[in-house]
């Protein structure tokens, strides 16, 4: 079997918590307060913050197909679970486990 990156496994983890909690903050703070209470520059700040984490945790995950070894199917659920609210976090699911299995 296969050595597994269990440092990159657990910021690729904590990548995806992070990721998952500023789209939370864009959806459900930033966005309200653009929309209902007229302060525009909420979005003008979390927006580029998400977008970065965004972006990041995709490159993460690409990255983690050699670097974890991840599997390319875990992959493709990993920058697909970026682009969908609730994603990152139902991703990190599998992803735990899979560091919990090193672990034993």
């Amino acid at each position: 079997m296969e050595s597994i990156n269990q440092t990159y496994l657990r910021w690729l983890i904590i990548a995806g918590i992070v990721e998952g909690l500023s789209t939370l903050i864009l959806f459900f703070v930033a966005m309200p307060m653009k929309y209902v209470g007229d302060m525009p520059e909420a979005v003008s700040i979390a927006g580029p913050i998400h977008g970065f984490l965004f972006i990041g945790l995709v490159v993460m995950f690409w990255i983690g197909r050699h670097a974890v070894p991840l599997p390319s199917r875990l992959m493709w659920w990993g920058m697909l679970g970026a682009v969908v609210p609730f994603g990152p976090f139902i991703v990190d699911v599998p992803l735990y486990r899979m560091l919990k299995a090193t672990d034993e």
